[in-house]
């Protein structure tokens, strides 16, 4: 029915009844917040919890059927977690050691560290996409996010000293085959992407099958690097 206050969603039940969830994802999301949109909630029995309801999909009104988003970013990780030790992410898969949430560069955790006797080590930025303003295109970020943009420098320092570093956008929709930086949005996050590309971070974009039982990587979509929706 609305989400507001970022984390709030009011959400009508099939049973006519509604109720608030929790929403987990804090950016504008931008074209899957439409009021009438079907949406699909995960429930917690946690009795700590204030809000038991945790929006997971949406499907747009004017959405084919099998067009499921996932919202969730904090399911980004848990996907890429799952491809890692599935052998599922080529340019990864000599890696043998995989570690979550490992503190680097300044204050900053990385979501995952990479390590493998005769490979540099390699640090694995995740960052969940849900953006899509023309068919086709997957875009990032749907607000400005400084967060980010500190990650891009942190991974560019990575490089220089000798590591390797890979920027990984990760789209929870399977309608998309490229990506491209919404710059327009953030300007200062597309031009911190650029110098971090120029200082050899590697980008890899990655889109997923949605459904409601389960979010698995499928294949590898494009990086469009000049597609840009320049600021006036």
């Amino acid at each position: 029915m609305r989400r507001y206050k970022r984390f709030f969603a009011d959400v009508e039940m099939p049973d006519g009844s509604v109720v608030t969830a929790h929403c987990p994802n804090t950016g504008a999301m931008l074209g899957v917040a439409t009021p009438g949109s079907a949406v699909w909630l995960s429930r917690s029995d946690n009795p700590k919890r204030k809000l038991p309801y945790t929006w997971e999909l949406v499907r747009s009104p004017d959405a084919p059927e099998s067009s499921l988003v996932g919202i969730n970013p904090m399911n980004a990780n848990r996907i890429v977690a799952g491809a890692l030790e599935g052998g599922d992410i080529a340019l990864l898969r000599d890696y043998g050691t995989v570690r979550p949430e490992v503190r680097y560069g300044h204050g900053s955790r990385v979501d995952f560290l990479l390590t493998q006797t005769g490979l540099p080590d390699c640090y694995v930025e995740v960052k969940n996409v849900h953006l899509m303003r023309e068919p086709g295109l997957a875009e990032f970020p749907d607000a400005v996010t400084s967060r980010a943009t500190k990650h891009l420098g942190e991974l560019a320092a990575e490089t220089a000293s000798g590591n390797r570093a890979l920027m990984l956008f990760l789209v929870q929709r399977a309608d998309c085959d490229r990506f491209a930086v919404a710059d327009d949005i953030d300007p200062a996050y597309g031009a911190a992407l650029d110098s971090a590309v120029a200082a050899g971070v590697e980008v890899l974009c990655l889109a997923c099958r949605v459904r409601l039982t389960d979010i698995t990587v499928v294949r590898t979509i494009d990086f469009d690097g000049t597609k840009r929706r320049r600021t006036p």
